[in-house]
């Protein structure tokens, strides 16, 4: 793993910064740029090429979204990946940053978060680092919801108040945590 200063900008400036040394173009290119709000860590990275998910790239992204409190990494499922990079598509911001809110996160720190806010399901998909909650810089949340519901590719969650929303590699299904009654089924 490399560290290098982020570019310029006084957001950039303040995070540290992993890179992924691209090799031969071999097919397309699936490229993710992501922020981690806790860690303050950003990464920019090829993780598959054509229809090859790249096992380096995996393993980099698996602790760039280890649980912060812990230091614990998991194994994310890789569509997962796939989800993130076809939202900022669906968006209309192709490869745009992702700020990551949480990624993988023990049981421990489910049942502390579970205890001490709403909000957090018991047998959450990020203990099986199989969830991801996220906003795009610049992106209105709802609008980020409607474009993941739209992919119709695993759960979608959305929490205004806190300005993010979930995706998953679970069964297609919604939720709006603590939404008007106009946003619960799904605009």
């Amino acid at each position: 793993m490399l560290f290098l200063p982020a570019p310029n900008g006084a957001r950039a400036q303040s995070r540290g910064v992993l890179v992924q040394q691209s090799s031969a173009q071999d097919g397309r290119d699936y490229r993710l740029l992501l922020y981690n709000t806790h860690t303050a860590q950003l990464i920019e990275i090829v993780y598959r090429r054509g229809g090859q998910y790249i096992p380096d790239a995996l393993a980099q992204l698996d602790y760039f979204l280890r649980d912060h409190r812990t230091g614990d990494v998991r194994h994310f499922d890789p569509r997962l990946y796939d989800i993130l990079y076809d939202l900022t598509s669906a968006i209309g911001h192709s490869g745009g940053e992702i700020d990551i809110v949480c990624g993988y996160r023990t049981w421990s720190t489910n049942e502390s978060l579970r205890a001490h806010t709403t909000g957090v399901a018991k047998n959450s998909l990020h203990i099986q680092a199989e969830a991801i909650d996220l906003r795009m810089p610049g992106i209105d949340t709802l609008d980020l919801r409607k474009a993941a519901l739209s992919m119709r590719r695993g759960g979608v969650g959305y929490y205004p108040h806190s300005d993010f929303i979930h995706v998953d590699v679970g069964r297609v299904r919604q939720w709006c945590f603590d939404c008007p009654f106009g946003l619960t089924a799904g605009d």
